[in-house]
């Protein structure tokens, strides 16, 4: 096995969240100094914290919850693909320049990748436009990921990328850290807690080099 890259996100009290959705708070439960026999804390996150896959149930309320996604789609080979600071949307146009054969999970590296550890927002990150989208699905594509906590414009009103991949079954990954991390092919695990039933779950996801050549799936 060759260099693992964690590409989660570090989860802590106060960091960084969407506008919106449920500030993180890491409380104190029982702790040794005070007088208890073990340290325990509670955890209050939403479901689509820092590193996290959406389910389509995230926009439809009759599909299945992040429980249901298969495990052999978390998963497998994946690429990762870096495009330049001064891009701000990731087009069809931009991603026919990118080599894409075999590739059932593709990763985003983008500009947000220099600040997306920072606890303070930026509604200007970069995302996948929805002619994107359209594009990555053609090329039957099962995963996407990418390093902001959304792979939508923000504010855009339509949702059109959420809907356009979650509505042909291709899973979300938002929020990965991948700085640091080469272009190029690797293994990508990346498992969303087993929340029965619910819109998303935060994750923890590795990629991993150097494994066997790809075959197809």
């Amino acid at each position: 096995m060759g260099r693992i890259y964690d590409i989660s996100l570090g989860i802590t009290a106060g960091g960084l969240h969407y506008p919106g959705n449920p500030e993180i708070r890491i409380t104190p439960v029982q702790r040794i100094a005070e007088g208890a026999s073990a340290n325990v804390s509670r955890i209050d996150v939403g479901s689509h914290t820092l590193t996290h896959v959406d389910a389509q149930r995230h926009f439809d309320d009759a599909a299945p919850g992040v429980d249901a996604i298969p495990l052999q789609t978390l998963i497998g080979p994946a690429v990762v693909l870096a495009f330049d600071e001064a891009v701000r949307a990731v087009t069809a146009d931009l991603l026919r320049a990118h080599d894409l054969q075999g590739a059932p999970r593709v990763l985003l590296r983008t500009r947000n990748s220099g600040f997306n550890t920072e606890a303070t927002f930026h509604p200007d990150f970069t995302y996948l436009a929805p002619d994107g989208a359209e594009y990555l699905v053609e090329q039957g594509v099962q995963l996407v990921g990418t390093d902001y906590l959304s792979i939508e414009q923000f504010r855009s009103g339509h949702h059109r990328t959420h809907h356009t991949l979650l509505g042909h079954g291709v899973v979300i990954v938002e929020g990965l850290a991948l700085a640091g991390v080469p272009p190029g092919r690797y293994d990508l695990v990346c498992l969303p807690l087993k929340l029965v039933g619910l819109d998303g779950a935060p994750a923890r996801a590795v990629l991993i080099e150097g494994s066997p050549p790809w075959t197809s799936e």
